[in-house]
């Protein structure tokens, strides 16, 4: 069931949403959680499809807040989405104009669910400290995407040094499969000291640069970020050794080969993660993920992470690689 108001207020979205809720007999007892989405005009329509695939196993009231002009006459409009429309969430997209394109907590307040968490999600831009912004300041998780963002390695830098325990970056979530797959390549083989990790993707790839600093910290190795003429995300992971290499490479989109010392190659499945996948694995843990905290530090600390520019590159153009952003 859909319902569209225009020029409405907070107040009315949620007397048509109690009444549409009725009438569907549904009961906010089953969401887990308020996901508040602070989108992009015309950058809205992705972030809205992955939230409504991730409601399915996290449902939720999904508040989609739109800015649509700051310079315009102040007005609020409104879609309410319940039932099938809605996937298990309930979803309410705000259209903002004038004051109402700047999302705040007094905007929004009346429409979150009564003692459930608050995850916030900025999927494009990112504000320059999350845990200060108005909707940050009262969500336990806050989620942003410097992949997405204008300038992802400066977004990237500036996360560094506002981190507060509940941020999180899908960067760092689309590197967990790639993670798990290097702990079980160590786990095979005799252990010996790293000298050097080489990371291949591009350089402007966040995921890229912490899986870098990653790497660098736990093995106290030397990381080069190896970029090439071709921009694509991760593909290709080397831990060089004194017995030989390391590799995990993944020419495509899906599967990847890898290649250790005095062992046959194997080939495994390292598909690059959908946006509703990470955003499913963001929203089932809710306490500060430390790790992610280290590494973001590291990425700005440590001082033995080189840029290599690989003028040797061989990569097909046509070929069906990720984007930039993937991993």
């Amino acid at each position: 069931m859909i319902k569209k108001l225009k020029d409405t207020t907070v107040g009315e979205v949620a007397k048509e949403l109690s009444r549409l809720r009725n009438e569907e007999g549904a009961t906010t007892s089953s969401r887990v959680l308020t996901l508040v989405i602070l989108a992009e005009k015309g950058h809205s329509k992705t972030a809205v499809e992955a939230a409504l695939k991730a409601s399915y196993e996290h449902p939720s009231r999904i508040i989609v807040h739109i800015d649509y002009g700051r310079d315009a006459g102040d007005r609020l409009d409104a879609h309410i989405y319940v039932g099938g429309d809605a996937g298990a969430s309930e979803l309410i997209i705000l259209r903002g104009y004038g004051s109402a394109a700047i999302a705040t907590e007094s905007l929004i307040s009346g429409l979150l669910l009564p003692d459930s968490p608050i995850v916030a999600w900025w999927p494009h831009s990112v504000p320059e400290n999350p845990a200060e912004h108005s909707i940050g300041k009262i969500a336990q998780r806050r989620i942003t995407d410097s992949a997405r963002a204008y300038d992802p390695l400066g977004v990237l830098e500036k996360l560094a040094t506002s981190y507060r325990d509940g941020d999180t970056d899908l960067a760092w979530i689309r590197l967990t499969l790639w993670r798990i797959q290097l702990a079980a390549v160590f786990d095979q083989i005799e252990p010996a000291p790293v000298t050097k990790v080489v990371v291949s993707g591009s350089s402007m790839s966040p995921s890229v640069v912490l899986l870098g600093a990653w790497l660098g910290d736990r093995l106290g190795a030397e990381v080069h970020l190896r970029t090439t003429r071709v921009q694509r995300g991760l593909y290709r992971v080397e831990l060089v050794r004194e017995d030989g290499s390391i590799v995990i490479h993944r020419p495509g989109r899906s599967i990847a080969t890898v290649s250790s010392p005095g062992v046959p190659d194997q080939q495994l499945s390292l598909p690059a993660r959908s946006l509703a996948d990470c955003l499913a694995e963001e929203l089932r843990r809710l306490d500060p993920d430390e790790v992610y905290g280290e590494v973001l530090q590291s990425v700005v600390t440590s001082g033995n992470i080189v840029v290599d520019i690989n003028s040797d590159d061989t990569a097909d153009e046509k070929a069906d690689y990720t984007e930039v952003y993937d991993a």
